[in-house]
């Protein structure tokens, strides 16, 4: 992503083609539906369409932010609509709700999806209500969040902190004290929203078990709220994919053309106005730890793995340097040596692979280390045990280059010249897979744009090779 480029929603929720959304909680999922919407239009190849509905209600007025808004009322409209799906924002629904006319129903969940499986397009859904405040707890009926949904996005407006626990500032504020332990009238903290986020009646409710989770910590304006975020994203990780912080506010109406009434509806051009109305500012997701710890060292003479540095063998300083930095799960992948690199992990929270493929060359521990990763890894740092140098503060600068631009790699440069470690983000695991022999992650460095974080260690550039490269770093810290 170029300097001063935002990042767009469907970048920051990892999207898979022809996805699937479920918007949950409060304070912007409405607005960040229809942005991502005209997001995945303007990526599309044209001409595109975009399904949104909802499986509980929705404002009428929300119609204005769709190119056109379709009212289903029978089976001859449907019929319509599947042999017949207009290019554009297209909003689906049934007919406004009879004890409230201004809020319209959905379509029944597998009308959604048949719907969108015939045409190949993306469906939002809005799967909850909030009255427009910034924060919420659901009620018992809610979310409704169909089986088939991938993603999953659970909005929380941090303008609500610091504010009173009422109606003012919480859609049900008695289930938000239930289930964060505040008192009604108490002062919101950013512990008691981390905990109705977490809670299984709360934020995590009726998420599909197979679906992508990811928290928007919405209204981040100011660096206050900001940091605020940051703070609470470890907690949230636990539980969550991905933590989203940024600020998006409720689009303009445009250029519209509503036919309605169940009849098909033409689009009108409309000029993008994406970037004015939202800021990504940060995701952050869990990165892995790889140690690569199976070469023989055959022209060092012995396992460098077991060289005892500063009282610890480098393999284990490799796997405490990334645990100390946060990285999650940390993997030691192992070949040549295996026992006693595992004696010498004992007691640490790592998983240990060994690959019986180790004398192919590097590249099967790679894949090693990849195979094992789980399925929502945001990335992996790979960490050489022979390099003593590489702190947990230089891993934790990668990991928040990473999480403000999601590319996919970032290396840190010492006078100008790349060095390691590099973090490799999930985009470019299949070409992780691919690579065969004594190839690193180095031949990725020609097809993929780099992150590059200036270093001043040159320090960092010290791989023990030889005796005399060992000798050397132990003169170094005598002297």
């Amino acid at each position: 992503m170029d300097k001063g480029e935002l990042m767009k929603l469907s970048t920051a929720l990892r999207l898979k083609t022809s996805p699937r959304v479920a918007f949950v909680g409060a304070g912007g999922k409405t607005s960040g539906m229809f942005i991502l919407g005209r997001e995945l239009l303007e990526t599309s190849p044209s001409p595109a369409s975009v399904m949104v509905s909802t499986t509980t209600h929705l404002g009428l007025f929300q119609a204005a932010n769709a190119d056109c808004h379709i009212v289903i009322k029978d089976g001859h409209d449907l019929a319509s609509l599947r042999d017949n799906f207009p290019n554009g924002l297209v909003m689906v629904t049934g007919e406004p709700a009879k004890s409230e006319k201004f809020r319209i129903t959905g379509i029944p969940p597998e009308e959604m999806l048949a719907l969108a499986d015939i045409h190949h397009i993306p469906l939002l859904i809005e799967a909850d209500g909030a009255r427009m405040l910034p924060l919420k707890a659901p009620a018992d009926y809610e979310p409704v969040i169909p089986s088939f949904v991938d993603t999953v996005v659970v909005l929380a407006g941090l303008s609500g902190i610091g504010k009173p626990l009422s109606n003012e500032w919480v859609h049900r504020p008695d289930k938000f004290a239930e289930l964060s332990g505040l008192a009604l009238g108490e002062k919101i903290t950013p512990r008691a929203l981390q905990d109705v986020l977490l809670h299984p009646l709360g934020g995590m409710k009726n998420i599909p078990s197979h679906s992508h989770r990811v928290v928007f910590l919405n209204q981040a304006e100011g660096d206050e709220l900001q940091s605020t975020a940051y703070k609470m994203t470890p907690a949230l990780l636990e539980k969550y994919h991905a933590v989203v912080i940024g600020s998006i506010f409720q689009p303009t109406e445009v250029g519209i053309n509503n036919k309605g009434e169940g009849d098909l509806c033409s689009t009108s051009i409309h000029e993008s106005y994406l970037d004015k109305k939202k800021d990504i500012f940060s995701v952050h997701e869990s990165i892995a730890g790889v140690v690569l710890a199976g070469g023989e060292a055959h022209r060092f003479g012995q396992p460098k793995q077991l060289l005892v540095w500063q009282g610890q063998p480098l393999v284990r300083r490799a796997a405490v340097t990334a645990l100390e930095a946060g990285l999650s799960p940390v993997i030691v992948v192992t070949g040549a040596v295996d026992e006693p690199i595992r004696e010498a992990l004992q007691g640490l929270n790592v998983q240990i692979v060994h690959n019986p493929n180790w004398k192919e060359g590097q590249s099967t521990s790679v894949k090693a280390g990849i195979s094992v990763l789980p399925e929502h890894i945001g990335g992996v740092v790979f960490l050489l045990a022979d390099q003593p140098r590489v702190t947990s503060n230089l891993i934790r600068a990668l990991v928040e280059k990473h999480a403000w631009s999601l590319s996919p790699l970032v290396a840190p440069q010492v006078d100008g010249q790349r060095a390691t470690p590099v973090l490799f983000d999930r985009e470019v695991f299949p070409e992780l897979k691919k690579l065969s022999g004594d190839q690193g992650g180095r031949a990725l460095f020609a097809r993929y744009e780099v992150a590059w974080i200036p270093w001043q260690d040159v320090g960092l550039t010290l791989d023990i090779d030889t005796p005399e490269d060992f000798r050397r770093l132990l003169e170094e810290d005598s002297g």
